[in-house]
């Protein structure tokens, strides 16, 4: 609050800058269960209801842990629905690649199924709502769909994937809608493989 209003840490006395040997992370709380119908895509209003933190000695596990604190369970196996905006496709193919390597089946859409294809994932294609049945929201529905990276680019392609996301939040299934939490996802999933999670207080991590 003191340099918001001009002070310099120096002039606080502050000269050393301080590293934590651990990292934390903190995900918001969106209530959108408790409203059926509403659209889970997030603008520039207020709409969190609150905010976790997840606090480990590796940034995958503090994110996992944020996660699980939020209410969403990252799944340590199944089927993973991928469509991603161009831009994206080349950050959230190594994740895509690890999950496959952790025997995760990936499906996805048109220009990614193509994207994946040639990059040498195996996948499965699935069609659009617009394509006709059986598509991913039926996948959805049918709980055949244990998460979903989902990013869009422009009104309309955020129009058409207004039904995943309101199938996804009724199913309760985990969807990110950008790449990096994408990637940390994935992150979160490997290491929590055979991995028991650590519950330490606050007091604990301050006194390190």
């Amino acid at each position: 609050a003191r340099c918001m209003a001009g002070q310099t840490l120096a002039s606080q006395g502050i000269t050393k800058e301080v590293t934590p040997p651990y990292f934390s992370v903190k995900e918001a709380v969106f209530p959108f269960v408790k409203f059926p119908g509403v659209d889970t895509i997030l603008g520039p209003e207020m709409k969190s209801t609150g905010e976790v933190m997840g606090i480990d000695n590796t940034f995958a596990v503090a994110f996992a842990k944020s996660q699980l604190g939020a209410g969403t369970r990252l799944p340590d196996g199944g089927v993973v629905f991928v469509s991603v905006k161009d831009t994206d496709k080349p950050v959230v193919l190594p994740a895509v690649q690890q999950l496959v390597s952790l025997g995760f089946t990936i499906i996805a859409t048109g220009g990614t199924a193509r994207y994946l294809t040639e990059a040498g994932v195996p996948i499965e294609r699935v069609n659009k709502v617009a394509e006709g049945r059986p598509h991913i929201v039926d996948r959805i529905i049918d709980g055949d769909v244990a998460l979903i990276f989902n990013t869009t680019e422009g009104w309309q392609s955020l129009k058409d994937s207004q039904s995943i996301r309101a199938s996804a939040l009724h199913a309760k299934v985990p969807y990110y809608t950008t790449a990096a939490a994408s990637v940390a996802a994935v992150q979160g999933i490997a290491a929590l493989r055979g991995a028991s999670l650590e519950v330490r207080s606050l007091q604990d991590y301050y006194n390190i």
